[in-house]
């Protein structure tokens, strides 16, 4: 308790220049008499405080004394600030926490940066959803948000989803939540199954969620950032399970990453053989099935041509003869 007010009593006169001992009795809730002790306790720990005396008198610190955390430049002190994601947060349940935190932060930072999470709040917003989906948030997150910060093991009761490749239906799990994750308005969570193995789950798909008492013991090892950026790129592939052969100029090979997605493109690209005469290369583009190459691949517009499979290249056919008809 005593540390605490201690850390605390410095806080203030940084904040403050220069408090009173009934100033600081007010503040930390004891009697003038413990703020001279705290003071003198401070003063042999090489805190600088100094007592000035006289009625206009009270405690300061001298030559501009300040903790470690006030070593923040401006720019750092504003990324700090930028670190809690308001709507992410409010999600979580954890709104009043960051605040608090927030506050707390702003307490020890020097005067001439105490303007920072203002000034990081007019020039930054983070709008997680898509265009055209109307974010939502899943009844079940705070539990699961309280889970992750706590170790807790959970029981949930989850429902798979119809292309997960081990059927559809509800099933229960004895989960270790590692970490969630928002991506574009979906929250995720990280966690390993009994089995040992870890895996993804949307949390939108939980029907119960069950804290457990007992703790489970972390892996140090685990990097959420790692984890999810693997998973994320073998999702992306796992989707890709037909091809299509295509002849692209050289704007088509330049827009091929925004028409079909950068890890297709980057397959399709890495065995691009020489340009022919027209300066046109061919290459095959992993695709999700025939009816996403086709919107895909027209987006090129005349600068791609459908090689294969010979049913896709003979529905662009049709489709280039219906759009001739029209522009005639």
């Amino acid at each position: 308790m005593r540390a605490a007010r201690l850390i605390r009593m410095v806080l203030l006169l940084q904040a403050r220049v220069s408090m009173t001992a009934a100033e600081l009795a007010r503040e930390l809730g004891v009697s003038e008499r413990t703020v001279t002790r705290d003071a003198q306790a401070l003063s042999e720990a090489g805190v600088p405080v100094y007592a000035d005396r006289g009625r206009s008198g009270g405690y300061r610190l001298v030559g501009g004394y300040r903790t470690g955390l006030t070593g923040l430049a401006r720019g750092e002190a504003e990324a700090l600030f930028l670190s809690g994601v308001p709507g992410a947060l409010r999600d979580m349940g954890l709104e009043d926490t960051a605040s608090a935190a927030r506050l707390k932060v702003s307490a020890a930072l020097t005067p001439s940066l105490r303007g920072a999470s203002r000034t990081a709040a007019q020039r930054f917003h983070l709008d997680a959803p898509n265009w055209f989906h109307e974010p939502s948030t899943p009844a079940l997150l705070a539990p699961v948000a309280d889970a992750v910060w706590d170790d807790r093991r959970i029981t949930a009761r989850y429902r798979r989803g119809a292309g997960s490749g081990t059927g559809s239906g509800e099933v229960e799990r004895l989960l270790e939540p590692y970490g969630l994750v928002l991506k574009a308005g979906v929250w995720y969570l990280c966690a390993r199954a009994d089995t040992g193995a870890y895996r993804v789950y949307r949390i939108d798909r939980f029907s119960a969620v069950d804290a457990r008492e007992e703790r489970f013991a972390r892996d140090p090892e685990f990097d959420l950032p790692g984890f999810w950026a693997e998973r994320a790129a073998q999702f992306t592939r796992a989707l890709l399970h037909g091809s299509v052969v295509v002849r692209l100029s050289t704007d088509g090979v330049r827009r091929l990453r925004h028409a079909v997605g950068p890890a297709a493109a980057e397959e399709a690209l890495a065995e691009t053989g020489e340009p022919d005469a027209e300066g046109w290369v061919t290459v095959t583009v992993p695709v999700e099935s025939d009816e996403v190459a086709y919107s895909q691949i027209l987006a090129l517009g005349p600068e791609a041509e459908v090689l294969g499979p010979p049913r896709l290249r003979e529905r662009f056919a049709e489709a280039t003869r219906r759009a001739a008809r029209h522009y005639r």
